[in-house]
């Protein structure tokens, strides 16, 4: 597989200008920077200093706008969305940390 492929299938490469990724998300270039300002998104920056977001950033970005949309203040939808990340990440964990301890007893 050539370096590309593995570049678009990864879902934390930095592929979309900060004005591609609002458009694709449905929200503001302003929106996207308070995400930021929030520590929900930190994006990439290129060589020149342009922000880059990867297809994981836009989804969060998303979620984002969603639970705004929704009425839910965007610093709160924010913590929620960091929360919610932390969480499945620690389950996560614990599933495979689980997998291993039954392949070590079997």
């Amino acid at each position: 597989m050539a370096q590309s492929d593995d570049m678009l299938n990864d879902d934390d490469y930095p592929a979309y200008t900060m004005g591609r990724a609002a458009e694709i998300v449905g929200a503001s270039q302003d929106f996207l920077r308070r995400l930021d300002e929030e520590k929900l998104i930190i994006p990439f920056r290129s060589a020149g200093g342009h922000r880059r977001y990867s297809r994981y950033q836009l989804r969060l970005a998303a979620r984002a706008r969603e639970m705004v949309d929704q009425g839910t203040a965007l610093e709160a939808a924010c913590r929620i969305i960091i929360l919610e990340d932390q969480l499945e990440e620690a389950l996560q964990y614990n599933r495979d940390h689980q997998c291993r301890q039954q392949a070590g007893t079997a």
